[in-house]
């Protein structure tokens, strides 16, 4: 089933099988049924990537300790290092206060991107000014 499917299958019935209801409903999901979930390294606090969730990535999340994702381009669910072997252990999963977006601390084993860097922003510095804290007014 994809995102889609199951998001509207989800606009009809509390919760996707598995998922508690209570939190399905705090869940505000973009038109393909999918929550972004921010991934952050629990011991270094670094944030390491941006991913995707529907309902059942979510479950399998919370409920194996493995990160699962739902991939946009192979419309299709991936649990993190299946293939590549750099998994990502859960240590805590939290949503945010307008149930969009969910933030995953994990252990990560091996490189967080497909490029093979440690994170998916390494890299990817943008200059931006920086103003100094006299600078800061309201």
């Amino acid at each position: 089933m994809s995102a889609a499917d199951a998001a509207a299958s989800t606009a009809s019935s509390p919760a996707a099988p598995g998922l508690d209801t209570a939190l399905a409903a705090r869940l505000k999901r973009d038109p393909q049924g999918l929550v972004t979930a921010v991934v952050q390294d629990a011991r270094s606090r670094r944030v390491l990537m941006v991913g995707w969730m529907d309902d059942e990535a979510l479950h399998r999340t919370l409920t194996t300790g493995r990160a699962t994702y739902w991939s946009r381009s192979r419309q299709e669910l991936w649990v993190k290092g299946e293939t590549s072997g750099h998994v990502q252990y859960v240590r805590s999963a939290s949503l945010d206060c307008d149930g969009d977006t969910l933030l995953l601390e994990v252990d990560q084993i091996g490189p967080a991107c497909h490029r093979d860097t440690d994170t998916c922003f390494d890299g990817g510095e943008l200059e931006a000014v920086v103003l100094a804290p006299e600078e800061r007014t309201a």
